[in-house]
């Protein structure tokens, strides 16, 4: 049977904390009695992710695996998972199992009626200068794109599949994909969610690697934003 929902979970040198994550994924997932399938996509890893995805395919016959031929980040991972779902619905989480997949059914309760739900973290696990830094972020992000969420850092999201299909591609377009859904004039709930502290692996975004970056995709979301195309059709 075609999947109804996808689950889509980029993964960059995660190994340690994959067997986990399939195993919650499908704990939460099962039982909803729908078909379904989890596509991971593998960002060019360069520990034994590749390997322990392969060992999961085998016991696992929901897993599809994309693997790209280099690391070509986060974006490109959802982009490309996006394109390959099969299912009308599609469910986002992040690898390092900070994300909790037992939070996906409700995401699909409060998706009815809506296009999309977007996760809030309560309570989150990260340090203090972590969270001081998201705060900040978020609050630009707000002033300058005017989307009004609250946490678009946060990955455990559920998306109706097909206004995800023409989304802009660019490296950093992962962060605004709340705000593009906004600007389309999609119906968007947002939910508190759990946030766990990572039990394995390095955290792949911090401070310094982040904070320039973030201010070019801004910069970029604002000049897209005033070049963004609005129209009533009268009759």
């Amino acid at each position: 049977m075609e999947p109804r929902l996808s689950v889509v979970v980029p993964a960059y040198n995660e190994a340690p904390n994959l067997p986990t994550l399939v195993r919650e994924i499908e704990e939460a997932v099962a039982p909803l009695g729908e078909p379904w399938e989890l596509v991971v996509v593998d960002d060019g890893s360069t520990d034994d992710t590749p390997a322990v995805l392969d060992s999961l395919g085998r016991s696992h016959p929901s897993l599809r695996v994309l693997r790209f031929a280099g690391n070509a980040g986060q974006s490109a991972a959802f982009l490309a998972g996006f394109a390959a779902a099969r299912g009308k619905v599609v469910v986002t989480l992040d690898a390092d199992l900070q994300n909790n997949p037992a939070d996906i059914p409700e995401l699909l309760r409060q998706l009815e009626g809506k296009d999309a739900v977007l996760g809030v973290r309560r309570r989150r696990r990260d340090s203090a200068l972590r969270r001081l830094s998201s705060r900040t972020a978020n609050a630009v992000r707000r002033g300058v794109t005017g989307d009004g969420l609250a946490d678009v850092g946060c990955s455990l999201k559920a998306f109706r599949r097909e206004h995800l299909l023409d989304l802009p591609r660019f490296n950093g377009v992962h962060r605004f994909f709340g705000t593009l859904l906004v600007w389309k004039g999609c119906r968007i709930a947002e939910v508190p969610v759990d946030h766990r502290p990572r039990r394995a692996g390095e955290a792949k975004y911090n401070l310094r690697n982040r904070a320039f970056r973030t201010l070019l995709d801004l910069i970029a979301m604002r000049w897209l934003r005033s070049r963004w195309v609005r129209y009533e059709i009268e009759r």
